[in-house]
């Protein structure tokens, strides 16, 4: 049995594979966040167009479920063409979407009776390839049906997004099961941005990467989408990677944060 043989193989299979999941034989075009805490934990330094990327709330209530929808459509709006939305309800708030940076002239909605219509639209709008993005309203996605979804993804150069909106508590396990998304996203609300004056400051969200191909899982601390779908980082290193705060946790470890007066 030749040696050689059997390495030159392998060495063969390992490049086709990295091609396949868009390695550096196949770099794709990206949309960075701006944020150099963000990006850099993003294989490619930021999300990959033709790809597809899932966003859910932390829970499975309406303020977490908010954030998801705008930091959805913060990402939708940085892109330079039209994006279709795809729900199986009309109980968006268009105003909200536009101060995250998506506004209503640059959206087309669809609404589909059903899930299995959502996923047969979403599908069909990611393989239009004059589309900025394509997002649709899912609670449960499928290997096979996300599979499907980056395939047609890929094909395009489009970036789909999947915004994971549960109904009941029963449906937010499935966000725990495997896809073929490319990233997956957990978004949850926290206190605004405190103001010198009484009044309600820039919302914050606790992010977190929990699934990232060819990546590592973080978690960062933000400012939610300005009109122009642009995060921020708050003053100071509020953004870490969990295994960073998993190693201070194990360590018994403590901070002390100072603002300044």
């Amino acid at each position: 049995m030749d040696t050689s043989v059997h390495i030159a193989t392998v060495a063969a299979l390992r490049e086709r594979i990295q091609c396949l999941e868009g390695g550096a034989t196949h770099r794709r075009a990206v949309l960075p966040f701006g944020i150099k805490a963000i990006d850099e934990r993003l294989p490619e330094g930021g999300l990959a167009l033709g790809a597809l990327h899932e966003v859910a709330g932390a829970g499975t209530g309406a303020v977490d479920g908010t954030a998801a929808a705008l930091f959805t459509a913060g990402i939708a709006g940085r892109t330079q063409e039209r994006v279709l939305w795809c729900v199986t309800r009309q109980d968006l708030f268009a105003p909200a979407l536009a101060q995250a940076g998506l506004t209503p002239d640059r959206v087309i909605y669809v609404e589909a009776g059903n899930e299995k219509s959502v996923l047969a639209c979403f599908e069909e709008a990611l393989r239009y390839r004059k589309l900025g993005a394509v997002v649709a309203e899912v609670a449960r996605l499928s290997m096979t049906a996300s599979r499907r979804l980056q395939l047609a993804a890929e094909d395009s150069g489009v970036i789909g997004l999947a915004l994971r909106r549960w109904r009941r508590q029963a449906q937010a396990a499935d966000f725990g099961q495997p896809t073929a998304s490319t990233t997956r996203w957990r978004v949850s609300a926290l206190p605004s941005t405190s103001l010198p004056v009484p009044g309600v400051g820039r919302g914050r969200w606790r992010l977190e990467l929990v699934g990232c191909r060819r990546g590592e899982s973080a978690e960062f601390e933000v400012e939610a989408c300005d009109a122009q779908g642009r995060l921020a980082l708050p003053a100071g290193p509020a953004h870490r990677s969990i295994r960073a705060a998993r190693a201070r946790m194990s360590s018994g470890g403590a901070q002390l944060h100072c603002t300044a007066a």
